[in-house]
């Protein structure tokens, strides 16, 4: 990472990085427009949407503790808590 740079923590992996996006635990496709929105690095929020459908995040996975319990999630969590990676990429799942 960069020196200086200002850092900021991930919600769901609760690293430290330069850059986060904020994800809406009620996706707006969903009625989430107005609702709660967290910082998610790129890696947590790609993750969350090629995981989990919006139907999905809306009902059962609309909050931080729950996401950080999920099963999906668990492999994934235990891996990027010990990556210094700022970026992924990975194709959406054909449901």
């Amino acid at each position: 990472m960069k020196s200086g740079a200002e850092l900021t923590m991930c919600a769901l992996c609760e690293r430290q990085v330069q850059k986060v996006t904020y994800h809406h635990l009620i996706p707006k496709q969903k009625g989430g427009k107005h609702t709660e929105t967290v910082p998610l690095c790129q890696p947590c929020h790609t993750t969350l949407h090629v995981t989990f459908s919006n139907t999905e995040l809306a009902n059962r996975y609309n909050s931080i503790p729950v996401l950080q319990q999920a099963e999906p999630l668990q492999k994934y969590l235990g891996w990027i808590k010990t990556k210094r990676i700022e970026k992924i990429s990975q194709k959406k799942k054909r449901r």
